[in-house]
């Protein structure tokens, strides 16, 4: 026997709230692995501290991803992670193969956080009546990504 968990919400609220944590759980995948990627291939005056951050940008990415899913679960939906998902689906740009300047690092990063933003902000909207307790995730995840893309922008 299979347990499922039945939804709190309604068909329609859940359709709009499960797309938003399916999008960001998504977005929040691929943000640990670009920052990872550059963490690995950064190179430049800038890089202990560069690299230090783009693992404090890693853990957070790693530790909200958890989070969405295990709403989405809490919710009556079933989160999708997979790679080909991912691979699919991730609407982050991607960062060159082989060893990355620091300066080219930090623009990048920057512009994948300002994207993302973008994305949440939306969805911290499209949640407000359908679901306030995912809203609020959202709009704590917002903050966080707002946090580590001031922290990249005052680089350049």
């Amino acid at each position: 026997m299979v347990a499922t968990v039945k939804s709190p919400l309604s068909d329609d609220a859940l359709k709009v709230t499960g797309d938003a944590l399916q999008r960001s759980l998504i977005d929040l995948i691929d943000l640990a692995l670009v920052s990872k990627q550059a963490h690995w291939n950064i190179t430049g005056r800038n890089f202990k501290s560069v690299h230090e951050q783009l693992d404090e940008v890693v853990a957070f990415a790693r530790k909200y991803q958890d989070r969405v899913a295990e709403r989405a679960v809490a919710i009556g939906l079933n989160p999708d992670g997979r790679a080909r998902t991912l691979a699919d689906r991730t609407a982050l740009p991607q960062l060159e193969l082989g060893y990355l300047a620091d300066d080219k690092v930090v623009s990048a990063l920057s512009d994948v956080l300002g994207q993302l933003i973008a994305r949440f902000r939306e969805r911290v909207e499209s949640t407000e009546k359908p679901d306030p307790v995912t809203q609020d995730l959202l709009i704590d995840i917002t903050a966080k990504l707002e946090k580590h893309r001031w922290m990249f922008t005052v680089q350049h």
